[in-house]
């Protein structure tokens, strides 16, 4: 047994005891994995006039990321729609462990402190979070947080589409970790 543990171990695998003790894991106090996601986190623009619909941003939270990282960001996308992308948000500090509910709609928000947001699907007016806009059907939407190896995306701009940036994310990520929810 102690020569399996040896061997698994110098292989660049932990013991299975301490495997799962810090691995990367996103958490919401809005939704649990898999859950339904409550109505303030969806789309104001899908018609309608539902009051309980604010457009505002989920809380969210981390732990367990890799050594290595300089910065965190977070897409959000729409598995049952293409993999729309509805929110990017990156060069979050390596400090923060979390994000707040209803992040500013602007690409620099006050909080985080540093970070940067894309406009939505080529409206520059609406940086940063889209809510879940699926009116007639249930969508199963993920947020994945991304660890990455630099401090900065210098390479992005007020410009970037999400998908540029979803790309560069992916460049730069040492691990993520996800959630989902349905709405």
């Amino acid at each position: 047994m102690l020569f399996a543990l040896l061997v698994v171990w110098i292989a660049g695998f932990p013991p299975a005891a301490t495997a799962g003790r810090n691995a990367f894991a996103l958490s919401s106090t809005a939704f649990a994995n898999g859950g339904v996601i409550p109505k303030v986190h969806e789309c104001t623009s899908g018609g309608g006039s539902d009051p309980a619909k604010k457009n505002e941003s989920p809380p969210l939270a981390w732990s367990g990321a890799p050594a290595g990282a300089k910065s965190y960001a977070i897409v959000m996308r729409d598995l049952d729609n293409n993999n729309l992308i509805h929110w990017v948000i990156y060069d979050i500090p390596v400090t923060s462990a979390s994000l707040p509910q209803n992040v500013e709609h602007v690409y620099r928000p006050a909080v985080p402190a540093g970070s940067r947001q894309v406009y939505y699907r080529g409206s520059a007016s609406l940086y940063g979070y889209q809510g879940p806009c699926s009116p007639s059907t249930v969508n199963t939407y993920e947020f994945v947080v991304h660890a990455l190896n630099q401090a900065s995306l210098t390479s992005l701009n007020t410009n970037s589409s999400t998908q540029t940036a979803a790309r560069a994310i992916a460049a730069a990520s040492i691990g993520s970790a996800r959630i989902s929810g349905e709405s």
